[in-house]
């Protein structure tokens, strides 16, 4: 029986060795359904967006580092994907948006973040959608426009003031005269 465990439990005074089966879900390990994925309002999504949990994939794996008795059984690393091209939660021109600026991270138009921070899967669970979540929104910030600026009449005395400082030091290296 694959999410469970074998916990030692024995009735007390007993010196005898029983055993119980647990499943995750007795342990509060198993977090159950994911909610959808809320990102609040800002600058690209002034309303905020919602993912549904549907669109959103979750997968576990072993994760590398500490993790003591259940290192080689808990499947803590969790990689949430999101399919940009085909979410619900964009509309058209938020979806050209990050499709430009998540480029290099895609494979294909799915965004992927993987969490393997902690020990507990419900915590990476929670990090990963709080990245995804981040992520998104930080792609979806319209690119601030650039207001061409004219250099000030003190600026541009000072460069005239240093290129005629510079042609007189270079001036004065080159050979006298031959008069």
């Amino acid at each position: 029986m694959y999410g469970g465990s074998y916990v030692r439990s024995a009735p007390s005074g007993s010196r005898g060795r029983g055993g119980v089966w647990r499943s995750t879900a007795a342990r509060g390990w198993h977090t159950g359904p994911m909610d959808d994925l809320r990102i609040p309002p800002g600058p690209g999504c002034p309303r905020g967006l919602l993912v549904p949990a549907g669109e959103l994939v979750e997968r576990f794996s072993h994760a590398s580092g500490p993790g003591g008795q259940g290192v080689n059984t808990a499947d803590s690393r969790v990689q949430l994907s999101l399919d940009l091209g085909s979410t619900r939660a964009l509309n058209e021109k938020q979806r050209e948006r990050a499709l430009r600026e998540l480029g290099e991270r895609l494979v294909g138009t799915v965004l992927t973040v993987t969490a393997a921070e902690t020990r507990s899967q419900r915590r990476n669970r929670a990090a990963a959608r709080e990245r995804l979540g981040e992520i998104l929104r930080a792609s979806l910030v319209p690119p601030t426009p650039r207001r061409p600026t004219k250099p000030t009449r003190a600026s541009k005395l000072r460069r005239l003031d240093a290129k005629k400082r510079r042609s007189e030091v270079k001036a004065r290296r080159r050979r006298p005269d031959a008069d």
